[in-house]
């Protein structure tokens, strides 16, 4: 018996060397695909293959950064199925054409396209629970994975970009706004389904491939298949207390001593970030959300306040309903889960979305000990200078840090808090590598993989640490011919 799909791959095959005359061992193909070869890997998909010429291709090829709108992939398929995943794989081996996966489109190297074949996992969106547990298709904007969990009164530790794809997120790492509760989100991952470079789909747990579970808990996406599904462990939601404090830039100094010294030690119910942004003015302040009541939370942003020496000049702490807390965070408090996409209607899209892309540059660090004042000010400084640009920094500690570093592919673990330089418009690439320059003799080498940085040295060190080693070894037994060749692959 043969099946649809090794039907239509074994027909065109056959056309093609009748037509050229050619031997089939492969050498027909030694230049590439030709259109008839594209032509037959569309037909063979249960999803669709977009390409060139095409009236959806120019949507289809557009990540999240508009700063990678120049880059032109050969096709785009929006894989619905597994299998799908697969038959991209052997066509990607079979031809030597450039592959690369995309969930939610959002790395910051433009990794998430190419010139060869993106395999898009945009379709396979569901989202199911049962019992505790929720599986989660890969292509999930995060976005829907919080509203379709609210339903069921539970949630995941994720992050609060709405659009990002949840494969991403959760393959390097996933810090949260509940993670000091809960963990990061690789933390609670279950299991997951991958489609290695043998086109096989495999289930990896702490009984099933478990080196490969291991890696997908930290190690990047992209590394070493591409993920399809993920099965998590969920928390029971609660109404929680959302607060957002604003000092005036001249007591930036002072916040900023007193936050870091106060969020990661706070109870791992609280979870708060400190910006500092110059967009377009100069702008301190400290927000997150507590998982309990207004008062107790209030309790303690006064011992930062305290901190401080001085209470904020403006200042929201209110209650709020979960659901409606990630919507918050996600900059979507006035819109419908609908309308918190981009617009569209391809998969990953909606027809309602309202947001917007942007065109950015970021880098990243880590924060493993309190900036000294001399690194306060170094900071300030960076904000302080001309263009659009802000610093997040994000508390870690609670439970992130009561994992061990190689326990998981992410080793941040003794981290106090992350750090972010993101520029839009005019500048951004040279005031974020400015910036980053400034602060590494005060933050050292650490950096978030889901932040990627295509201008770092000694990357593995930066983004996998104690675990870059044996994040190697997996690679090489998984990937031996290196299908998959990220620039910054492991």
């Amino acid at each position: 018996m043969i099946d649809r799909r090794s039907f239509l791959r074994v027909s065109a095959l056959a056309g093609a060397a009748a037509f050229t005359g050619a031997a089939s061992s492969g050498a027909a193909f030694a230049a590439g695909p030709r259109p008839a070869d594209w032509s037959a890997l569309g037909r063979g998909l249960d999803g669709k293959l977009i390409r060139p010429g095409d009236a959806s291709y120019d949507k289809a090829r557009r990540v999240f950064n508009s700063a990678f709108d120049s880059v032109r992939p050969a096709g785009v398929a929006y894989c619905k199925t597994a299998a799908d995943v697969a038959e991209c794989l052997a066509f990607a081996k079979r031809y030597g054409v450039p592959v690369t996966s995309r969930s939610g489109g959002h790395s910051y190297a433009g990794w998430s396209t190419g010139s060869g074949l993106v395999i898009d996992v945009s379709p396979m969106s569901g989202v199911s629970y049962s019992g505790g547990h929720a599986t989660v298709g890969a292509g999930a904007r995060l976005v829907d994975v919080y509203a379709k969990l609210a339903a069921h009164g539970v949630s995941i530790p994720a992050g609060s970009c709405p659009t990002v794809g949840v494969a991403g997120l959760t393959l390097g790492g996933g810090l949260g706004v509940v993670s000091r509760k809960y963990g990061l989100t690789c933390d609670v991952l279950e299991s997951l389904k991958i489609v290695t470079a043998d086109g096989k789909t495999l289930t990896c747990s702490p009984t099933s491939h478990p080196d490969l579970y291991w890696a997908s808990r930290g190690g990047g996406g992209g590394n070493f298949g591409v993920a399809t599904s993920f099965t998590f462990r969920t928390h029971r939601t609660q109404p929680v207390t959302l607060f957002f404090l604003h000092w005036p830039w001249s007591k930036a100094a002072a916040v900023l001593k007193a936050w870091q010294a106060w969020a990661p030690a706070a109870p791992d119910a609280m979870w708060s970030n400190c910006h500092l942004a110059h967009d377009p003015s100069l702008d301190v302040m400290v927000g997150g959300l507590y998982l309990g009541g207004k008062s107790a939370c209030e309790n303690l942003l006064q011992k930062l306040v305290d901190r401080v020496g001085s209470g904020p000049f403006t200042r929201y702490v209110a209650p709020s309903a979960y659901d409606h807390a990630m919507m918050v965070e996600a900059g979507c408090a006035s819109l419908t889960v609908a309308q918190c996409h981009r617009p569209g209607t391809l998969p990953g899209q909606n027809p309602s979305g309202r947001l917007v892309r942007d065109s950015f540059s970021a880098k990243s660090h880590f924060a493993y000990t309190p900036l000294s004042s001399a690194g306060i000010k170094a900071l300030l400084a960076q904000v302080a200078a001309p263009g659009r640009h802000l610093v997040m920094l994000d508390a870690m500690g609670g439970a992130i840090g009561r994992v061990r570093p190689d326990a998981t592919a992410f080793p941040h673990r003794k981290a106090l808090f992350s750090v972010q330089y993101f520029s839009h418009f005019g500048g951004a690439a040279a005031w974020a590598r400015a910036a980053h320059a400034a602060m590494r003799p005060h933050f050292g080498d650490h950096a978030y993989v889901n932040y990627i940085d295509p201008e770092l040295k000694n990357w593995r060190q930066q983004y996998y640490g104690v675990n870059a080693a044996r994040l190697a070894e997996v690679k090489a037994a998984y990937d031996p011919g290196r299908l998959f060749r990220l620039p910054q692959g492991v």
